[in-house]
Parts: C-alpha cells; structure tokens; sequence
C-alpha cells in the first residue's frame, strides 16, 4: 500500500488547527514585538511549527517541511556562531529528515494516510542507537571546541539529542517526540543566551517553547495512533 497525497491541512483537528495557529501567532507575535528583526529567524520559525504539527500526525508532509527548516535554521545558527546548530542541522538533521521521507512512504498505515507507527524496538536496537549517539557526541564536542563554539556544553548536548531524535523518528518510534522534547529544552536555554546579545533572536526562543508544545503532543498522538493501527490489525486478522 501507498501513502495517499492530499491536502494535509483538511485532516487537523480543531485541537490541532489550534494548536498551529498559536503555534504560529506566538512566533509572528515576538517577531513584530523584537526591536531587530530577522526576518530568516522567522521563517525558520513558522516552516518549523507548521513542520511539526504534520510530523505529529505522522504525514510525511511534516518530513518535507523538516528538511526545509533544517537549512533555514543552519543559516540562522551560522549567523550567531552556533557551528554545531549549523552543522547538526544541515549535516544530520537535513539528511535525516530525507531519509525518513523515504522510510515513511515506504511504511504507511492501514488507512494509506499516516505512517505506520512502529511496535516496539528491541534492546539491541536501543543499544546501537545509544552507541551511535554517545560515539557522534563525543565527536562533536571535540569539534565544536575546535571551531571555538559559543555555549559548548548546550551546542554540544544539542547534538546529542538531536541525533536520538532523528535516529528514533527514522525507526519510526514514538520516543521520537521525547527527544525531541529534550532538544527544545536545550534549544531554548541556546538562544536565551543568544538573545540576551541580540534581541533579534527573540522569536527562535518563542519558536523553541512552541516547538516542545508541539513535540508533547507528538508523543500523545503517536501513542494514540499505534493503539489505532494495533486495532486496525487485529480486526483484520
């Protein structure tokens, strides 16, 4: 079976619309209220929560908007000497984001419109991916302190989340949304201190404090549609 294309915006909720819209109030709000506007951190912004309203509803819409946030958000990064933002998100979370477009498409549910939620991943999976991701951080925080990045330690716990997050949302896991939760957390204390150099970046915090709404309830709906597909199958066997 094949994903179904059509517009993704008739299929939210009336929880869901709300969610986006004030997703994407609160976003353009801090951008009008900021003294100094950038004008690229408000467009990463607004691609990303629209990103991740879809990502929550496991359409692969959401994947494509990753992956054009992703390059919008290395730009902003770059521009305040965030190096391992930048290279996180164009090398890895950029790429990544391509990948699980394919390995979504290639895995739809029953109703042909959202992925298929994965069951369960077995403990040498979450073995590897946790080597996978302590062996990435170590190297990054070797490199990022070569580039002489600002904040080390966040750009570098930074990574390390991120990394889990791609890595989980590619497997198709649920978990995907915790981790990315946790990068939030991280993301917002990066550019509070970005912010408290440059008002400009005011919206990437307001961007960030959305986004964890987003990836919360990412994590509820997964849950919601693996107990859904579980049903589905079973009805049908």
């Amino acid at each position: 079976m094949k994903l179904k294309w059509k517009n993704p915006f008739r299929d939210l909720s009336k929880f869901e619309m709300g969610l986006w819209l004030t997703s994407f109030g609160v976003v353009a709000l801090s951008f009008f209220l900021s003294p100094d506007q950038s004008v690229m951190s408000l467009l990463a912004s607004l691609v990303g929560v629209t990103a991740l309203i879809f990502v929550a509803k496991g359409y692969v819409f959401g994947q494509v908007l990753c992956v054009f946030f992703s390059v919008l958000y290395g730009i902003v990064s770059f521009r305040f000497q965030y190096y391992g933002e930048m290279i996180t998100y164009l090398g890895m979370s950029a790429p990544a984001a391509l990948a699980s477009v394919i390995a979504w498409i290639r895995n739809p549910s029953g109703n042909g419109v959202e992925v298929k939620v994965r069951k369960k991943m077995g403990l040498v999976v979450w073995i590897l991916v946790s080597a996978l991701t302590g062996a990435v951080t170590l190297a990054f925080y070797f490199i990022l302190g070569a580039l002489h990045t600002a904040n080390l330690g966040f750009s570098t716990l930074s990574v390390a989340t991120s990394f889990l997050a791609s890595a989980l949302t590619f497997l198709r896991s649920p978990y995907y949304a915790l981790a990315y939760a946790a990068n939030d957390l991280v993301l917002i204390v990066l550019w509070v201190l970005a912010a408290a150099q440059d008002i400009a970046y005011l919206p990437m915090i307001f961007c960030f404090i959305m986004f964890l709404l987003n990836d919360l309830y990412g994590f509820f709906n997964w849950q919601r549609m693996k107990r859904m597909q579980q049903m589905i199958r079973r009805d049908v066997v």
